[in-house]
Order: structure tokens, then sequence, then C-alpha cells
């Protein structure tokens, strides 16, 4: 499985959003034949203006950038993840991911479940929760033959939803990402080599890069492509643009016989503390 990765800077202005994404997508196809491309965190739209970001959002799946990718899937016969978009619902909006396959179809739909809202030192909040609605269902899906599974950025921090993915047959899971520089720089590549060490799984994270909404925000970018060893196979440079990484997914089978950690396993859901005898 090739995969390109497409890394942008995302700004208010919705139509100038989708048609960077579009060549950008056009480009990685042209250059390398990838089969399937992934965009970023939010990529149609980025702002902290509620009444603008409502705006640029869609319903599914009859919106302008979901046609679009429907479109690209269809004229260039290749996967699409989505990346996320904001998914208009009731005065709010999920944070929602959907894949497309080569026919233009949506074969997956996965709504964020970890919404980030978190008061950074110096005075900086982020508050998803006030115009977007958190998901409550684990996905997946089948990308050829190969179980795909579905997160987005703030998921990362919570490695029991890359072990539901993984239990779920994922070998390869994506994470598209909005990722702050204050934390990125320290955590990003960090907690990605965990979750794929952790659930031995190839994980592809594509990011948004620089800054946004007149620099209140700034985003670390370096989407990569972590191997389930942990080997970073792909990282790409602080700019816009995009990268290419051939994925085997073979080798998360390898590494799972030779560390068989899936069947050693001893918490669970239903598990519970046990108190200590007095």
């Amino acid at each position: 499985m090739k995969v390109s990765l497409i890394q942008m800077n995302t700004r208010d202005d919705k139509a100038e959003n989708l048609r960077v994404a579009r060549e950008l997508i056009v480009a990685a196809v042209e250059n390398d034949r990838p089969d399937i491309v992934s965009l970023p965190e939010t990529w149609t739209s980025m702002t902290g203006n509620f009444d603008v970001q409502y705006g640029n959002s869609e319903t599914i799946p009859d919106g302008e950038a979901c046609q679009m990718m429907a479109g690209l899937a269809r004229e260039h016969g290749i996967y699409v993840h989505g990346g996320s978009i904001a998914e208009r619902s009731d005065g709010k909006c999920f944070n929602t991911t959907l894949v497309f396959n080569p026919s233009g179809e949506i074969i997956a739909q996965y709504r964020k479940i970890h919404l980030f809202d978190v008061d950074v030192p110096g005075g900086i909040s982020y508050r998803e929760s006030d115009s977007m609605k958190a998901g409550s269902d684990v996905v997946t899906c089948d990308v050829g033959d190969t179980t795909v599974g579905l997160s987005i950025c703030y998921d990362m921090r919570f490695p029991e939803l890359f072990r539901a993915l993984r239990d779920q047959g994922a070998k390869v899971v994506f994470l598209p990402a909005a990722f702050t520089m204050m934390t990125g720089k320290d955590h990003w590549e960090t907690l990605i080599k965990a979750r794929a060490i952790e659930t031995q799984s190839w994980v592809v994270a594509t990011g948004q890069v620089f800054d946004h909404d007149g620099g209140s925000k700034v985003c670390y970018g370096r989407s990569i492509v972590v191997d389930p060893w942990g080997t970073v196979v792909a990282k790409a440079p602080d700019k816009v643009g995009f990268i290419t990484a051939t994925i085997d997914p073979s080798y998360a089978d390898d590494v799972r016989i030779k560390m068989p950690v899936m069947q050693h396993h001893r918490l669970g859901k239903t598990q519970t503390a046990q108190p200590v005898p007095a």
C-alpha cells in the first residue's frame, strides 16, 4: 500500500482550502501514484470564529468537500482518507473523518471521540466542545485487503482507542491532526511511536503546519509514517506539500507473531480493581 500524506496550512477561506487540497492531491497522484491519499484534520476550515466555522461546515454526503473527495477518488482510482471536516449537526458540529473508495463511495465515517478542552499555560485555551460534539463509535474499514483504523488528533493520547482498533483487525491507523506547536515539539513523534509500538500497527499521521487564525494557533506539522516496530519511515519537512511512503501491512503480522503481546493482555474493559484483604 502506497500512501501520500497531504500537509496543509488551512485558514478560514474554504474555497481556497479546497483548491490547495485538490492541487496537492493531484500532484501526489501524478508524482507518486499512491493507493490512498490522507488529508489533515479540519482541512476545509480553521478559525476561532464559530460563525465562520459553522458556515464552512457540511452535511454528508452532499457537502462541497465531500463531493470533491468523491470526485477525486473516482477520477484517479484511489482511496481518499478525508482527514477531518466539520460535519454540521443541530447548531454544533462533529469533527468527522470520511474514507472514500476508488468508486467515490463513502466506506467509513468516524466522529472524533476525545475533544480537546485544554487551558495552556500562558492564558491560551482550546475548547473544542464549545463548537463540537463527541462521537462514540470505534471505526475501521478495509482499504483493499487491509483493515485500517480511524482516529483524530487528541485521540492519540488515549491508547485504549488504538487497542480497540487493533482488536477490530486494524493493521494501519490513520491519525489526521492539527497538533499545537507547544505540545508537538515534545509529544507528537513520541506518542505516535508509542501507539505504533503498543498496537504493533502502522500509524499514518497527517498534520497541519504553521500558524492559523491570525497567529493565535501554531501547528507543529511534521506529518509522519511510523511502522509497527516504532521506526519512522517518512517525515514531512516544515512546509505545505506532501510525502509518500510504502506500507507493508504484512509487517504488522510479522511483528505480532514475533512479539505476541495480544495474547498476553490481562486487563480489559470489564475488569475492576479488587479490594486488598485486611
